[in-house]
């Protein structure tokens, strides 16, 4: 069965994580499935927007099977390919021609923190918990952590979270510019649709729009790509290392 709902309504297009028994963790299918429904969107002419959530738990990163089977061999074909479609599933949506909204609640860990992050507005619930969670598992980012954190809320905060490995509530995450607002549980997502609809009403003025607001506020550092080669290597060799612990 698929672990992702995808529905058009007034020009936005909503993609649902659902996999509510492991807190929307992605698998390798359901990362691939969530590539390629961000890739639909934007393929389809009568999108102006995509709104990405997860119901009541956003994600809670990667399954722990990709990460240990990655540990066992980091050069394995299979193992480097899963893990790479996991980051697949962020990058793309963070990619794509559309302008994106994470409607956030729950919490967003490690890889679901890099997809909330990924996108160009989040939208989160009062109590949602924001946490990298890599370096408590013993391993290093990846995905671009540290490019994402920065280029959201600045240096300070991408050390706190992601090398102290700082908790932020919804309301701290807005107050650092991780998030644009913080509601209620019941009024994330239709707050998060209502501002996608906004800018859906004219899709082709939309993805004009989001390419130059992309363009004009790129942070001066690594590229987000370059920053996700960056991490992979000392990412997989400390998953190899935790598995031979």
């Amino acid at each position: 069965m698929s672990e992702i709902r995808y529905e058009v309504a007034d020009r936005v297009a909503v993609v649902t994580l659902d996999a509510p028994g492991r807190r929307n963790a992605l698998s390798v299918p359901m990362a691939r499935e969530l590539a390629d429904v961000a890739q639909e969107a934007e393929a389809d002419p009568r999108v102006g927007a995509l709104v990405v959530t997860g119901g009541a738990h956003f994600c809670a990163g990667a399954v722990r099977e990709v990460l240990t089977e990655t540990g066992r061999d980091p050069a394995e074909d299979t193992a480097y390919r899963n893990l790479e479609t996991v980051y697949a599933a962020f990058t793309t949506v963070g990619s794509i021609g559309l302008p994106t909204v994470a409607a956030v609640r729950g919490a967003a860990v490690g890889a679901g923190l890099n997809l909330a992050l990924a996108t160009d507005l989040r939208v989160v619930a009062r109590t949602a918990r924001l946490l990298p969670g890599f370096v408590q598992l013993g391993i290093h980012p990846g995905g671009g952590h540290f490019t994402l954190l920065a280029r959201a809320a600045g240096r300070e905060a991408a050390a706190a979270m992601g090398m102290f490995g700082e908790e932020v509530d919804g309301e701290r995450a807005v107050a650092l510019g991780l998030a644009w607002a913080a509601y209620d549980d019941a009024d994330v997502e239709p707050q998060a649709l209502a501002l996608a609809g906004r800018v859906a009403r004219d899709p082709d003025l939309a993805r004009r729009v989001v390419a130059s607001f992309r363009r004009e506020s790129a942070a001066g550092g690594v590229p987000w790509d370059v920053a996700v080669e960056v991490e992979r290597s000392p990412q997989l060799w400390s998953l190899r290392r935790k598995h031979q612990q």
